[in-house]
């Protein structure tokens, strides 16, 4: 029989349906005897799940966003923000 190590190493072709029968059949046999591989399996299949259902709602496109903004944030990165007072010359920040 496969050790847990083994099922950790065969768990994405296990889910893909890619491993051959004779190791999938191993595979199986430990799940059926070990209950933290099961719970692992399931684990795994849900953050897949989950995940794709992340990328499925990213396929909306984001919101126009506002010209004004735009050049708000570009004005305050570039440090020439108006709300900004300059130090008086020959003094420095």
């Amino acid at each position: 029989m496969i050790s847990c190590r083994e099922v950790f190493d065969f768990l994405v072709d296990y889910v893909s349906g890619e491993l051959p029968p004779h190791v999938r059949a191993e595979f199986e046999r430990h799940l059926a005897v070990c209950p933290p591989c099961v719970a692992y399996l399931n684990s795994y299949r849900d953050t897949i799940r989950l995940g794709r259902a992340a990328c499925r709602d990213n396929d909306v496109p984001p919101p126009e966003i506002p010209e004004e903004l735009v050049k708000a944030v570009m004005a305050t990165m570039r440090g020439e923000c108006s709300n900004s007072k300059s130090p008086p010359s020959g003094e420095s920040q």
